[in-house]
């Protein structure tokens, strides 16, 4: 059993209630998805305890992208101070291993990457855009799994003829549809049927734990982190 794991964002009481379950659920694999530690209170403590996890796959979201070049990511309060703070918790070395992971990995016939194949910005919602031909245009393969927009759903899109799967996991540690919840994904052994998981933990905590160790920018996430939605400022 593979275990999808995206968008953890430094999250470690999401990350531990989600191992915990996947453990129980017979996982053995795991794929994370990029987005590992920015924003959340616990990143050096995120990665220790990705570290210790006996089989996974890393790529590449644009998280570790920004956190080592914050020239590259928006210029707002909220994620270049984030940035600053995440830089300060790993240290300069690890935030620059971090950042060379590879963008997409292929496991077992699916290709996984964190927004789209083309970027790790655009990417996929549960109703078809206007680009997504674009974006698909390099997938040969019959399962396609992203995150970066924090929804879980699945869907399938018509490309060149055939059907292609497209499957979000959702956030471990941030989820954006009203749901708290931390959200993951199983697939069957060998590419089989993905399962989308939710997994209760104490999110109310977690996002008074960004607030005690971090700015004013903390404030944002942690809000975020409560109601479960985006588009909180």
């Amino acid at each position: 059993m593979l275990a999808l794991l995206y968008d953890i964002h430094g999250n470690l009481a999401a990350l531990e209630a989600v191992l915990a379950d996947a453990e129980r659920a017979g996982a053995e694999r795991y794929l994370l998805g990029g987005d590992l530690t920015l924003f959340g209170a616990w990143p050096a403590e995120t990665l220790e305890r990705l570290d210790a996890l006996p089989d996974a796959r890393w790529i590449r979201g644009n998280g570790e992208r920004w956190t080592a070049a914050p020239s590259e990511a928006p210029d707002s309060a909220l994620v270049q101070g984030a940035i600053r703070d995440c830089v300060e918790a790993l240290g300069e070395k690890r935030v620059a291993q971090l950042a060379e992971l590879p963008e997409q990995a292929l496991v077992d016939g699916t290709r996984f990457c964190h927004g789209s194949p083309v970027s790790d910005v655009r990417s996929f919602f549960p109703e078809p855009g206007e680009d997504e031909r674009e974006l698909l245009a390099r997938v040969e393969e019959a399962r396609l799994v992203f995150g970066h927009t924090h929804l879980a759903f699945k869907r399938t899109a018509l490309v060149d003829g055939r059907d292609l799967e497209l499957v979000n996991p959702g956030s471990v540690g941030m989820p954006f549809d009203g749901d708290p919840r931390a959200a993951y994904a199983l697939v069957a052994p060998d590419g089989g049927r993905v399962e989308h998981r939710r997994v209760e933990y104490d999110h109310r905590a977690a996002a008074a734990s960004v607030r005690d160790r971090f700015g004013e920018w903390a404030d944002t996430v942690a809000r975020r982190i409560e109601t479960a939605r985006a588009d909180v400022e």
